[in-house]
């Protein structure tokens, strides 16, 4: 349904990328702020937060006292996924210096 098609007074729906869902629910994770707080920060609706948080929340983080991988092979699949994990959380913490950035212009 395109802009002309739709009823009066209802807006698009927003889109969200992936990355700026997720960098919200690492925020969220890491502020100590309450869900209300930080969905009036970035600006979107609790409910999008809540479904963000069961869609893009900490998914089985390993312990950091599980017992190391036996084998090379192992080790090698633990240490790709750690690097893949770390570029996330990079790109994360970019999107949110960025956010704040602009955020503190005003």
């Amino acid at each position: 349904m395109n802009q002309e098609q739709r009823p009066q007074g209802r807006k698009a729906p927003k889109r969200y990328t992936e990355e700026f869902k997720r960098s919200v629910i690492d925020h969220w994770h890491t502020s100590g702020k309450t869900g209300p707080e930080v969905a009036r920060e970035f600006g979107v609706n609790v409910w999008n937060l809540r479904d963000w948080k069961r869609q893009y929340g900490p998914a089985g983080a390993k312990p950091v006292d599980a017992p190391l991988p036996q084998t090379a092979e192992e080790m090698t699949r633990e240490i790709q996924q750690l690097r893949r994990e770390l570029a996330r959380v990079r790109m994360q913490r970019d999107i949110l210096k960025k956010t704040m950035g602009i955020l503190s212009e005003e």
